[in-house]
């Protein structure tokens, strides 16, 4: 008897506008260009968005197969406006990571 218990896998099952939701736009900047050419595409998503939405909302919205998803959450600055200290909102960046091959191209929109 394994002292592990298996957890099945739950499939993660989204509908169109809960994709769109999670996917909320390509982070283009001159690293994620050249993260592009490791089949690797980078997207802001909700803060409370998990690794299994993420792959689910980007297989359903660009028909592509996602082997890897890793999450960065981001912290917000200090910045001042108009000599009054202020801060940038936190955000979450998701790095995913494509099948061999595969392409999604972010400046034609979908």
């Amino acid at each position: 008897m394994s002292r592990f218990r298996v957890i099945p896998r739950v499939e993660t099952r989204l509908t169109r506008q809960q994709m769109y939701d999670i996917v909320r736009s390509p982070v283009i900047t001159e690293k994620a260009t050249n993260v592009s050419e490791h089949d690797q595409v980078i997207f802001r998503v909700p803060l409370t968005t998990t690794k299994r939405e993420v792959k689910a909302a980007v297989e359903g919205l660009f028909r592509v197969n996602v082997t890897a998803v890793n999450t960065i959450r981001v912290m917000g600055k200090l910045k001042r406006f108009r000599g009054r200290p202020g801060r940038r909102s936190d955000y979450k960046k998701a790095v995913v990571t494509l099948r061999e091959g595969q392409r999604i191209d972010v400046t034609t929109g979908i």
